[in-house]
């Protein structure tokens, strides 16, 4: 199905997460020494920084509170977790930290995608979707990889 407008700039912030890990995971393949490492968790840590914090707030703030609780719940609790993650970055850039924060990353941005936006996209009544929709575009940070 295609993303309906309204979500389209969650849509493109979940396409820079999965960018993110391409990048991330490519680097590591080249080079798991200890500074590069270190440069992939700051890449990480920065991309928090500067996009999956306006995203977790988005979501929470604006499109969760529309959907039913019981599929929100769940990613909610991911989200904590990943802010655990980058937390755990910040102190100590570990490899198995960026794999599990990589990993958990790319299921939550599938399960958003593949279950939540397709569901909602098919019970929300159109009005409900082009209120949000404004509001998600209005605070939705856009950045270029």
């Amino acid at each position: 199905m295609l993303r309906d407008k309204s979500l389209i700039p969650l849509s493109q912030q979940h396409h820079n997460g999965l960018a993110l890990g391409v990048l991330v995971r490519r680097a590591l393949a080249e080079d798991a020494g200890p500074e590069n490492v270190e440069r992939q968790a700051r890449r990480i840590v920065e991309r928090y920084e500067i996009e999956l914090t306006n995203h977790f707030a988005i979501e929470e703030e604006v499109l969760f509170p529309a959907c039913p609780p019981e599929l929100v719940g769940p990613l909610v609790e991911e989200h904590r977790r990943m802010e655990a993650l980058v937390e755990e970055l910040r102190a100590g850039p570990r490899l198995e930290t960026i794999e599990e924060f990589l990993e958990l990353l790319r299921g939550h941005i599938r399960r958003e995608e593949e279950g939540l936006f397709e569901r909602i996209q098919r019970e929300l009544p159109r009005e409900t979707l082009d209120r949000l929709g404004g509001e998600i575009d209005a605070r939705a940070v856009r950045v270029c990889l």
